[in-house]
């Protein structure tokens, strides 16, 4: 069985989590799912962030301890997988023992090989984003990232020997093309590496919430240091190195060249594609605390429910790109996509089936739409190899665009009057693609499959059975089983 392993980022507790977290997660899960349906061994983990001096400070700001702010802020990450329905193996936080003990043993790995060393830094300092900048780097002297204020640091530090990794880097690179993606953020990576390293700060003096470092407690691991070593500590050596690290494109610097350049240090594999996706705006503009504009999924769930949700994200743009939040967007694609192409064509299928026939059809489908869906699945799996989400939704609608094109061009409800034996066999075609969307949506909207699986007048395990459908539409069809026409999939909403 072929090993896949799967990574979001682990998200700093002190953001609440927002439609930026999901999208990350979303996609990881609908990956994780598509991949074991294709019967691979899949461990995909995620997971919360915990160190640093903002947690610190807003802990003392709102009286509580560190421990217990990470706790509670932790927790509301997890309540929000759950939400989404989230088929995450294994979920990490940094204040865990197992974690505290990987990071020890890998400093003290490097220092014995020399590639930690203690030394003196001095260079601008953002609180906020806690990352180091050349002056060189800052926008009219504030942090580039974040646009706040920074301030001058120097204090005695242990540096990673990251100079050591330029070259290494840059043939890894070359001899790895895929690694970096995608492609625009590629090269700017390369470029990155090509202008030259320098050794990196990874220890903060007389910071009061992080990792001691071993045999020198004044100092703690810099919080991107630890945060990276989280994938090492979730996994063992049967699953490294991962298959492909997720996360949005304001960290792949990090996960693109740091990273890299600290496994190659550890003489480990390194992964085999790191993949930077883009930003989401919301209603045109930036999201941010200051705005108040986070887009919070859970929020949106009782109107849109999670798979329109889950839909909804991995839809409306490529992956990789920026895309723009608005209700009207989500509104309009949750009834064009699901409420009058999908749905529709599920409710009038079974509808038709019930009404004239009982429930049940006796009659195998003549094969005019199944014949050409083994070409679909062709194309969904490449999609799906380039993390195209958002190309796999789209061959999937043009499948339910094409099955209700042919029930409109047979119609039925009026052949049935004349020659019930074709209208049975044009019903037959129709379920049999119905079945197979069931299993190829269920990625993306496990509980609605499940459900189309079912009243479809399945009784299996549709994780069980999808692959098997998938590549033999008629796998599994019995004549005579009984459809269960029952709630309406997708619910057409109102405009905002």
């Amino acid at each position: 069985m072929k090993k896949f392993f799967i990574t979001t980022p682990i998200y700093y507790v002190n953001d609440k989590p927002h439609i930026g977290h999901a999208y990350t997660t979303v996609a990881a899960d609908v990956l994780a799912r598509w991949r074991r349906l294709e019967g691979g061994e899949v461990f995909f983990l995620t997971g919360t962030d915990e160190h640093g001096s903002k947690i610190a400070q807003a802990a003392q700001s709102q009286g509580v301890t560190p421990q217990e702010l990470v706790d509670r802020e932790s927790q509301k990450f997890r309540d929000l997988w759950k939400d989404l329905n989230i088929s995450n193996d294994d979920f990490i936080r940094t204040t865990e023992a197992r974690h505290r003990e990987t990071v020890g043993k890998v400093f003290e790995r490097l220092l014995k090989k020399g590639d930690v060393y203690k030394g003196h830094y001095e260079d601008w300092y953002c609180v906020s984003c806690e990352s180091f900048w050349l002056e060189s780097e800052l926008t009219e002297g504030n942090c580039p990232d974040c646009g706040r204020k920074v301030e001058k640091l120097k204090e005695e530090s242990y540096f990673f020997r990251q100079s050591a990794y330029e070259k290494k880097l840059l043939e890894f690179y070359d001899k790895n093309p895929e690694f970096l993606s995608p492609k625009k953020r590629a090269q700017e990576m390369v470029n990155f590496v090509k202008s030259g390293l320098r050794d990196v700060s990874v220890s903060r003096l007389k910071e009061k919430w992080g990792i001691a470092i071993p045999g020198d407690a004044g100092h703690t691991v810099y919080v991107w240091f630890d945060a990276l070593l989280n994938y090492l500590t979730a996994s063992d050596p049967k699953i490294w190195p991962p298959d492909i690290h997720l996360m949005g494109k304001e960290i792949f610097r990090f996960h693109a060249v740091l990273w890299p350049a600290l496994l190659l240090a550890l003489d480990l594999p390194l992964p085999k594609k790191v993949f930077a996706h883009g930003w989401w705006t919301a209603e045109g503009e930036k999201m941010s605390k200051s705005k108040g504009n986070f887009v919070d999924p859970r929020a949106l769930i009782p109107d849109y429910g999670v798979d329109g949700i889950r839909y909804f994200l991995l839809r409306e743009v490529p992956f990789g790109a920026d895309g723009d939040f608005s209700m009207a967007g989500l509104t309009a694609r949750y009834n064009s996509d699901l409420a009058n192409n999908l749905g529709n064509l599920f409710s009038r299928t079974l509808t038709l089936i019930e009404k004239n026939f009982g429930g049940a059809l006796a009659a195998a489908p003549p094969g005019d739409i199944v014949q050409g869906l083994a070409g679909k699945l062709k194309l969904v799996r490449d999609a799906y190899d380039r993390l195209a989400f958002s190309e796999v939704l789209e061959i999937l609608g043009a499948v339910v665009t094409e099955a209700n094109r042919y029930i409109d061009e047979k119609a039925p409800w009026n052949l049935v009057k004349t020659d019930k034996a074709a209208a049975e066999k044009t019903l037959a075609e129709c379920l049999a693609v119905l079945r197979w969307l069931a299993c190829a949506f269920y990625p993306v909207m496990p509980a609605s499959a499940a459900l189309m699986w079912g009243q479809a007048g399945e009784d299996s395990d549709l994780s069980q059975e999808a692959l098997k459908v998938l590549e033999d539409p008629m796998h599994g069809w019995t004549p005579g089983r009984k459809v269960q026409k029952g709630q309406i999939l997708f619910q057409r909403k109102n405009k905002p």
